[in-house]
């Protein structure tokens, strides 16, 4: 039952131990199909050569399979690490591979400033400041500073705004800053301020406003009444935080998970508890190639969310919906890597049960939501197909749009839809370049050659290319934001590719550019008489907006960008330092460019040559 002639699975599974480990499934490429971890290896790796009861799905990874690899391990635990090393770093298509690999939001608070400062923070931490979190969503983040911000106004904005301000910022006008910027507070309250912070971003929330109700008291027993009406306005809002956030007084740090399962997709629904307050919550499509049931599923799921990323944070209790068979191994495996005990739950009462059921919950509404879009998408295709006379159901869309100011930072996108919707980790942005400012018919060629150049050379630039469909090297249908001639274009561009069996169209604005007044041309037949009313021009439309919003955000933050280049940059030997330092000490770039030479070499770290380089940088022609 073997892939090719070459695997031989009797002989390698009578030679096979019984020792746990880990197996990889290659197929003829050598590229891994299915990584897998086993108490028994023999056992498990034969259970998919028997001859019988395997499901169709299971029946088509083992016709795929030329060789089988093991690993043996010492334990069950070190298997499961090792499966989930495997599994992020190769990707098996077999395997349930979370496509979640953001870096996770935190809080940062500086301290290497007086007046420190509390930000969003994503990416490498840094000596320089003290880090609250992980935090299970950007949305989670924003929504705590919010909250910091009306409770402590701490400052928020960045070292070089704070430095130069000269009067406070709508921050302090709406009550969200103290304006240490400008010394309206002095440095002992405002440390005072960042203590509490502190406190309740360590969920000590119920000290903070213990501390406060006494404030307040001890500010009203000296008659400082509007110190004391600072203090109860700020008791009153922590207690409506409390109340929104704190569930029945709970108290416990708990990542909660359930899964629902309906025809073939599933949905895992995490719930994250820090202190008893619920943090947030977060929602997972995961991919079930094999068809497994729900129970090992969310066992895959789990060992994959909390060993597939380095900086997880590891509660002291998880619970999950089903029963897992290697419950005892996963939780050996949480407590070795959080270096103390963890409890993996199964079975829970009380409160811990009522975040269970809402976790049940909220996975069975969004799995009938995705459910509901992903059929409503699947039939806009069929649609689609039957509208372009197409022999098999199309499954990959890619549309290109080109967007730009009077010819200026011209961006161009391309957005991909497949039977399920937006793929949004196949979306590219093109930046272009060497085109005349407003050609868009240059830009839309450069943004297809750039895009399908490798790609046909890669599949060997012929029109019966035999491809893998999962890699989707080359849409089926390619959709063109424009005219007949920026279709035209596009024609040219992937015939001289040798890229035949993709279908063009081109989606123009009619001539009141209304929506639903849309014209679809194809390729060699002109105009399409699609309803607009139909799945088919709904899907165009669809994926031709998402095009136009990907190309216009690229646009903006190319601009932007460009916009906050100062002349200072690009100036030899001017980095970051000595451009603060320019700036700090002249006020601005054009009291620079209003100063000698020899004012300029008078900053500290600026020598006369280089001072006479910036000069002569800032007054060219």
């Amino acid at each position: 039952m073997a892939g090719t002639g070459r695997f031989d699975p009797e002989t390698f599974l009578a030679s096979l131990t019984r020792k746990p480990g880990v197996y990889r499934m290659l197929d003829a490429d050598g590229r891994a199909l299915y990584v897998g971890k086993a108490r028994n290896l023999r056992a498990r790796v034969t259970s998919y050569f028997r001859a019988s009861g395997l499901t169709a799905k299971t029946m088509a990874l083992v016709s795929r399979i030329d060789d089988v690899q093991v690993t043996v391990t010492r334990s069950e635990t070190e298997a499961l690490l090792l499966e989930q090393s495997l599994v992020k770093e190769e990707r098996p298509p077999y395997n349930v591979v979370l496509r979640d690999d953001k870096s996770y939001p935190y809080i940062r608070l500086t301290d290497h400033a007086e007046f420190p400062r509390l930000a969003f923070h994503r990416g490498a931490k840094r000596p320089d400041a003290r880090y609250f979190g992980p935090f299970p969503s950007a949305y989670a983040v924003r929504d705590s500073l919010n909250i910091l911000q009306k409770l402590f106004q701490l400052r928020s904005c960045d070292d070089g705004f704070f430095r130069n301000r000269s009067r406070p910022c709508l921050q302090y006008q709406i009550k969200r800053c103290s304006g240490p910027c400008v010394g309206l507070i002095d440095p002992v309250q405002y440390s005072e301020d960042v203590r509490l912070a502190v406190l309740f971003l360590e969920g000590s929330s119920q000290s903070v406003l213990d501390e406060l109700k006494c404030k307040m008291d001890a500010a009203a027993s000296r008659l400082e009444f509007e110190r004391a009406a600072k203090y109860r306005d700020q008791v009153s809002h922590l207690r409506r935080v409390q109340e929104s956030q704190y569930v029945h007084g709970a108290a416990g740090d708990a990542d909660i998970f359930a899964i629902a399962e309906e025809v073939g997709s599933a949905c895992v629904q995490g719930l994250f508890v820090r202190d008893g307050r619920v943090l947030g919550q977060r929602t997972w499509f995961p991919k079930n190639e094999l068809g497994v049931a729900p129970a090992e599923l969310l066992s895959a799921f789990l060992s994959q969310y909390f060993f597939g990323a380095a900086e997880r944070e590891i509660p002291k209790s998880v619970i999950a919906s089903e029963t897992l068979d290697d419950r005892d191994v996963l939780e050996d495996a949480l407590s070795v890597r959080a270096g103390r005990n963890v409890e993996l739950s199964t079975r829970v009462r009380g409160q811990r049960a009522r975040w269970l059921d809402m976790a049940r919950e909220n996975a069975s509404l969004s799995l009938g939501a995705y459910l509901a879009d992903r059929r409503n998408v699947f039939a806009r295709f069929v649609d689609l197909q039957e509208a372009l006379g197409m022999e098999d159901l199309p499954q990959r869309l890619e549309c290109f749009d080109i967007s730009h100011t009077g010819g200026d930072q011209t961006v161009a996108s391309c957005v991909v839809f497949d039977t399920n919707g937006p793929l949004k980790s196949d979306y590219r942005r093109f930046n272009i370049e060497g085109v005349a400012p407003g050609d868009d018919f240059a830009a839309m060629e450069q943004a297809l050659r750039r895009r399908y150049r490798r790609s046909s050379r890669r599949a060997g630039a012929k029109a019966s290319i035999e491809r893998d469909r999962s890699e989707a090297v080359f849409p089926d249908v390619l959709i063109i934001d424009g005219g007949i001639g920026q279709l035209n274009r596009a024609v040219d561009v992937m015939k001289e590719l040798q890229i035949e069996d993709a279908r063009l169209l081109a989606i123009a604005k009619g001539r009141s550019r209304k929506p639903g007044l849309e014209r679809v041309l194809a390729a060699g037949e002109g105009d399409l008489a699609l309803p607009p009313s139909g799945g088919a021009f709904h899907l165009l439309q669809h994926i031709r907006d998402e095009a136009h919003r990907f190309a216009i955000t690229g646009h903006r933050g190319r601009r932007q960008k460009r916009q906050r280049r100062s002349e200072l940059d690009g100036i030899p030997g001017v980095g970051a330092k000595r451009k603060r330092g320019l700036l700090a000490h002249f006020g601005s770039v054009a009291s620079v460019k209003g100063a000698s030479a020899e004012e300029i070499a008078k900053v500290p770290g600026i020598s006369r040559r280089l001072a006479e380089n910036v000069y002569s940088a800032l007054h060219v022609g």
